[in-house]
Protein backbone atom coordinates (compact mmCIF):
# COMPACT_ATOMS: atom_id res chain seq x y z
CA UNK A 1 0.00 0.00 0.00
CA UNK A 2 1.54 3.45 -1.23
CA UNK A 3 1.32 6.19 2.02
CA UNK A 4 -1.16 8.97 1.69
CA UNK A 5 -0.06 12.50 2.20
CA UNK A 6 -1.92 14.86 4.19
CA UNK A 7 -3.03 16.23 0.76
CA UNK A 8 -4.08 13.10 -0.32
CA UNK A 9 -6.60 12.20 2.39
CA UNK A 10 -8.11 15.89 2.38
CA UNK A 11 -8.58 15.25 -1.00
CA UNK A 12 -10.24 11.77 -0.83
CA UNK A 13 -11.84 12.94 2.11
CA UNK A 14 -13.45 15.62 -0.10
CA UNK A 15 -14.43 13.33 -2.76
CA UNK A 16 -16.01 11.25 -0.57
CA UNK A 17 -18.24 14.07 0.99
CA UNK A 18 -19.22 15.05 -2.10
CA UNK A 19 -19.95 11.73 -3.86
CA UNK A 20 -22.08 11.46 -0.52
CA UNK A 21 -23.85 14.64 -1.10
CA UNK A 22 -24.40 13.84 -4.55
CA UNK A 23 -25.89 10.39 -4.15
CA UNK A 24 -27.91 11.52 -1.25
CA UNK A 25 -29.36 14.24 -3.67
CA UNK A 26 -29.52 11.75 -5.98
CA UNK A 27 -31.49 8.96 -4.00
CA UNK A 28 -33.58 11.47 -2.00
CA UNK A 29 -35.02 13.06 -4.77
CA UNK A 30 -36.14 10.22 -6.25
CA UNK A 31 -37.35 9.23 -2.70
CA UNK A 32 -38.87 12.23 -2.28
CA UNK A 33 -40.36 12.14 -5.67
CA UNK A 34 -42.10 8.22 -4.83
CA UNK A 35 -43.59 9.17 -1.56
CA UNK A 36 -45.11 12.26 -3.40
CA UNK A 37 -46.50 9.85 -5.93
CA UNK A 38 -47.50 7.21 -3.18
CA UNK A 39 -49.16 10.23 -1.46
CA UNK A 40 -50.58 11.75 -4.61
CA UNK A 41 -52.23 7.75 -5.44
CA UNK A 42 -53.68 7.85 -2.02
CA UNK A 43 -55.39 11.06 -2.04
CA UNK A 44 -56.95 10.22 -5.48
CA UNK A 45 -58.52 7.04 -3.63
CA UNK A 46 -59.52 8.62 -0.96
CA UNK A 47 -61.52 11.07 -3.55
CA UNK A 48 -62.75 7.91 -5.42
CA UNK A 49 -64.15 6.59 -2.07
CA UNK A 50 -65.55 9.37 -0.96
CA UNK A 51 -67.59 9.41 -3.99
CA UNK A 52 -68.50 6.33 -4.00
CA UNK A 53 -69.67 6.38 -0.61
CA UNK A 54 -71.90 9.51 -1.52
CA UNK A 55 -73.20 7.63 -4.71
CA UNK A 56 -73.95 4.39 -2.43
CA UNK A 57 -76.20 6.89 0.77
CA UNK A 58 -79.39 6.88 -1.36
CA UNK A 59 -79.48 3.06 -1.84
CA UNK A 60 -78.13 2.45 2.04
CA UNK A 61 -81.35 4.48 2.56
CA UNK A 62 -83.96 2.52 0.77
CA UNK A 63 -82.22 -0.51 1.68
CA UNK A 64 -82.91 0.37 5.45
CA UNK A 65 -86.83 1.47 4.32
CA UNK A 66 -86.74 -1.92 2.32
CA UNK A 67 -85.66 -4.29 5.26
CA UNK A 68 -87.91 -2.19 8.14
CA UNK A 69 -91.35 -2.98 5.61
CA UNK A 70 -89.96 -6.60 5.01
CA UNK A 71 -90.00 -6.81 8.94
CA UNK A 72 -93.17 -4.94 9.45
CA UNK A 73 -95.21 -6.54 7.04
CA UNK A 74 -93.34 -10.15 6.65
CA UNK A 75 -93.59 -9.75 3.25
CA UNK A 76 -90.86 -12.04 1.02
CA UNK A 77 -91.39 -10.94 -2.47
CA UNK A 78 -88.73 -13.72 -3.73
CA UNK A 79 -91.16 -15.94 -2.05
CA UNK A 80 -94.67 -15.20 -3.95
CA UNK A 81 -95.32 -16.54 -6.59
CA UNK A 82 -97.31 -14.44 -9.21
CA UNK A 83 -99.55 -17.75 -10.53
CA UNK A 84 -100.59 -18.89 -7.15
CA UNK A 85 -100.09 -14.80 -5.48
CA UNK A 86 -104.40 -14.20 -5.59
CA UNK A 87 -105.56 -18.21 -4.40
CA UNK A 88 -102.41 -17.34 -1.79
CA UNK A 89 -103.63 -14.18 -0.27
CA UNK A 90 -107.18 -14.69 -0.49
CA UNK A 91 -106.54 -18.00 1.83
CA UNK A 92 -104.41 -16.40 3.93
CA UNK A 93 -107.46 -13.52 4.39
CA UNK A 94 -109.74 -16.23 5.31
CA UNK A 95 -107.46 -17.91 7.79
CA UNK A 96 -106.60 -14.76 9.61
CA UNK A 97 -110.02 -14.31 9.56
CA UNK A 98 -110.97 -17.51 11.03
CA UNK A 99 -108.53 -17.77 13.73
CA UNK A 100 -109.51 -14.07 14.96
CA UNK A 101 -113.12 -15.39 15.47
CA UNK A 102 -114.41 -13.80 12.42
CA UNK A 103 -117.21 -15.06 9.72
CA UNK A 104 -116.98 -13.92 6.32
CA UNK A 105 -119.26 -13.73 3.42
CA UNK A 106 -118.17 -14.84 -0.17
CA UNK A 107 -115.51 -13.20 -1.94
CA UNK A 108 -115.92 -11.75 -4.73
CA UNK A 109 -112.56 -11.31 -6.90
CA UNK A 110 -112.87 -9.06 -9.96
CA UNK A 111 -110.22 -7.99 -13.09
CA UNK A 112 -107.93 -5.46 -12.41
CA UNK A 113 -107.84 -2.53 -14.31
CA UNK A 114 -106.07 -2.36 -17.72
CA UNK A 115 -104.07 0.89 -16.06
CA UNK A 116 -103.49 -0.46 -12.34
CA UNK A 117 -100.61 -2.04 -11.04
CA UNK A 118 -102.94 -4.49 -9.48
CA UNK A 119 -104.01 -7.96 -9.95
CA UNK A 120 -107.17 -8.51 -8.94
CA UNK A 121 -109.15 -6.47 -6.60
CA UNK A 122 -111.52 -8.35 -4.07
CA UNK A 123 -114.53 -7.35 -2.33
CA UNK A 124 -115.54 -9.12 1.16
CA UNK A 125 -117.81 -9.15 4.12
CA UNK A 126 -116.77 -9.92 7.55
CA UNK A 127 -119.10 -10.40 10.37
CA UNK A 128 -117.64 -10.35 14.28
CA UNK A 129 -117.65 -8.62 17.17
CA UNK A 130 -115.85 -4.87 17.11
CA UNK A 131 -112.56 -6.04 18.92
CA UNK A 132 -112.10 -9.04 16.19
CA UNK A 133 -112.45 -6.81 13.70
CA UNK A 134 -109.77 -4.25 14.67
CA UNK A 135 -107.59 -7.13 15.30
CA UNK A 136 -108.56 -8.54 12.10
CA UNK A 137 -107.72 -5.09 9.62
CA UNK A 138 -104.51 -4.75 12.02
CA UNK A 139 -103.78 -8.73 10.52
CA UNK A 140 -104.49 -7.61 6.90
CA UNK A 141 -100.46 -5.92 6.80
CA UNK A 142 -98.47 -8.74 8.26
CA UNK A 143 -100.14 -11.56 6.32
CA UNK A 144 -96.78 -10.97 3.89
CA UNK A 145 -99.05 -10.24 0.55
CA UNK A 146 -98.65 -7.43 -1.23
CA UNK A 147 -102.41 -6.01 -0.11
CA UNK A 148 -103.98 -2.86 -0.64
CA UNK A 149 -106.95 -1.74 1.46
CA UNK A 150 -108.81 0.68 -1.23
CA UNK A 151 -112.15 0.85 0.96
CA UNK A 152 -113.34 -0.05 4.29
CA UNK A 153 -117.06 0.35 5.37
CA UNK A 154 -117.94 -1.04 9.46
CA UNK A 155 -121.65 -0.52 10.28
CA UNK A 156 -123.37 -2.34 13.28
CA UNK A 157 -125.30 -5.22 11.79
CA UNK A 158 -128.96 -4.65 12.70
CA UNK A 159 -129.77 -8.49 12.38
CA UNK A 160 -127.37 -9.54 15.26
CA UNK A 161 -127.14 -6.89 18.05
CA UNK A 162 -123.30 -6.58 19.65
CA UNK A 163 -121.76 -7.55 16.14
CA UNK A 164 -120.18 -5.39 13.25
CA UNK A 165 -120.33 -5.97 9.83
CA UNK A 166 -117.23 -4.92 7.77
CA UNK A 167 -117.15 -4.20 4.28
CA UNK A 168 -113.46 -4.72 2.49
CA UNK A 169 -112.55 -3.92 -1.04
CA UNK A 170 -108.76 -4.84 -1.02
CA UNK A 171 -106.44 -4.87 -4.19
CA UNK A 172 -103.69 -7.61 -4.98
CA UNK A 173 -100.59 -5.72 -6.23
CA UNK A 174 -98.70 -6.27 -9.01
CA UNK A 175 -95.32 -6.36 -8.05
CA UNK A 176 -93.45 -7.09 -11.15
CA UNK A 177 -95.70 -4.05 -13.14
CA UNK A 178 -93.82 -1.82 -9.92
CA UNK A 179 -90.61 -3.29 -10.80
CA UNK A 180 -90.66 -2.54 -14.20
CA UNK A 181 -91.43 0.91 -13.69
CA UNK A 182 -88.96 1.45 -10.98
CA UNK A 183 -86.61 0.03 -13.46
CA UNK A 184 -87.79 2.39 -16.48
CA UNK A 185 -86.93 5.63 -14.21
CA UNK A 186 -83.21 4.79 -13.44
CA UNK A 187 -82.31 3.93 -16.71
Amino acid sequence: MIPLTERDKKTLRLGSVILAVYLTGFFGFRMVRALEQTRSDFKKLQTEARQLKDQLRPYETKLLKIEKLRSTLKLEVNKLKRESLVADASAAIQRSAMAGGIMLGPIRESAARPSAQELTTMQLEAFGPPSAILGFLHQLETLGFPLLLDSVQVSQDPTKPGMTKLTLIIQVLDFDQWKNQEEGRHV
